[in-house]
């Protein structure tokens, strides 16, 4: 809505109408006196003090309301006035670039420098305010229900054909550009550093260990399976007639290898995944090596895959679908779901003082880098905003927000005028009767 429309507040009018009845009664009072003065000769010096008190309240009243009228407008209208007198008319409107700048600037040292947001964020605990937050089962349900209003509208909006193409192409295209060589290299990297390779390693052998002793009557399919891949079937059935059990011998040697490994982290079956993790990481690291040839290779081949684009696309449809029914229905799993994790999330935020202190140091660190690098351009664009404005627009909202208090202004210069009038005309009634 334009300024110009705005309706003029109710504190405007009545500090207008305030000091209107305030310089009115002023006037009378001035006219009233000075004829009474004409016709009361024994009260002259009475009426004079009184008539000086008035003159100075008239005085005070105009004075206030030309001072503040001249911040908004010119006072004179197309009169032939001097410039002096022109020229500091209309401050505000004259001004505007100026205001637009300053205000600007105030806001950036004041609210948005860097130095006070890292000041602000170190006296707020944002991270247990944020989990207070949604640990709080009445926000977790306006988040869930803001979420199962919203995820529909969204769904049906990719679902619509020409949408869901355009998503699909760019999403294969931007596949087919990647080198996700490089992506494997870096987390393989993470992997190799937090060692969640060895944790891994130790669940799977510990998992290989049980299954070996708890299921003997498979461990000797799977090794009698292997001689035959090997061929070394009939010469275990020969040896077996000298009384020598090579499956059982074989399976033996592998659970000692396993129990070994258990116990020796530094054994050197697992020494050779390390140096091949290394090795493979560093390979993936150059787009010409052979593992990265392979990797790309294999992805290209997948992604140029109809039946498997067809596949995704046909699952992404029926998720979509069926958390959209479900989102729907007013008693929605997915929903309670989320609610619950929303809540458990916030709680957890509370309980844990070293993840607070994680975020809270990750936030700073964020917040203080957008400060610096975009506060310029958000003052620039308040103050190109502000200049845009049309100077009765910006007149209107000025006058509208503060007009009010400065238009009391002028009743106090009546009332504060009229009372060192009355002063003054004390001082002179003294004086003339002492002299």
């Amino acid at each position: 809505m334009s300024l110009n429309a705005q309706t003029i507040s109710p504190s405007l009018q009545r500090s207008k109408r305030f000091a209107t009845i305030a310089l009115i009664i002023a006037v009378c009072a001035w006219l009233l006196l000075m004829i009474s003065a004409k016709f009361l000769p024994q009260y002259t010096t009475f009426l004079h003090i009184l008539m000086l008190g008035a003159e100075a309240g008239v005085v005070g009243g105009l004075a206030d309301w030309y001072a503040i009228t001249v911040l908004f407008r010119n006072p004179f209208g197309r009169l032939p006035i001097p410039h002096f007198l022109r020229d500091h008319t209309e401050i505000i409107p004259r001004n505007k670039a100026r205001i637009a700048e300053s205000m600007g600037r105030f806001v950036q040292e004041n609210f948005l420098s860097p130095k006070i947001v890292e000041q602000s964020l170190q006296r707020t605990d944002l991270a247990q305010h944020a989990g207070q937050w949604l640990a709080n089962p009445n926000n977790s349900t306006q988040v869930t229900q803001m979420m199962q209003q919203t995820l529909p509208q969204v769904f049906d909006f990719v679902e619509q054909q020409q949408i869901a193409t355009f998503i699909q192409n760019n999403s294969v295209q931007w596949v087919q550009n990647t080198k996700i060589n490089r992506l494997a290299s870096e987390m393989l990297r993470a992997v190799l550093e937090n060692d969640f390779h060895q944790d891994v390693l130790q669940h799977a052998l510990d998992l290989a260990h049980e299954w070996v002793l708890t299921h003997p009557d498979e461990t000797r399919r799977i090794t009698t399976k292997l001689f035959q891949e090997f061929g070394i079937l009939k010469l275990s059935k020969g040896a077996s007639w000298l009384g020598i059990d090579m499956q059982q011998r074989t399976i033996d040697t592998f659970v000692e290898q396993l129990e070994e490994m258990l116990k020796n982290p530094e054994h050197p079956w697992r020494q050779h995944i390390e140096t091949y993790g290394n090795d493979l990481m560093l390979a993936l690291q150059q787009d010409d090596s052979d593992a990265s040839i392979r990797l790309n290779a294999s992805k290209n081949a997948l992604i140029n895959s109809p039946q498997l684009l067809n596949f995704i696309s046909g699952a992404v449809v029926i998720l979509f679908n069926a958390l959209k029914e479900d989102l729907q229905k007013p008693n929605s799993g997915v929903a309670h779901n989320l609610r619950a994790a929303i809540e458990l999330l916030g709680q957890n935020l509370i309980e844990n003082q070293e993840v607070r202190q994680l975020l809270n140091q990750r936030m700073s660190t964020l917040a203080i880098h957008f400060s610096g690098q975009y506060s310029n351009k958000i003052i620039r664009f308040v103050s190109g905003r502000i200049q845009e404005w049309d100077s009765s627009e910006m007149i209107a909202k000025i006058e509208n927000e503060v007009g009010g208090d400065l238009h009391m202004i002028r009743v106090n210069g009546v009332v504060v005028g009229a009372f060192i009038g009355l002063v003054l005309g004390v001082i002179r009634a003294g004086i003339e009767y002492i002299l």
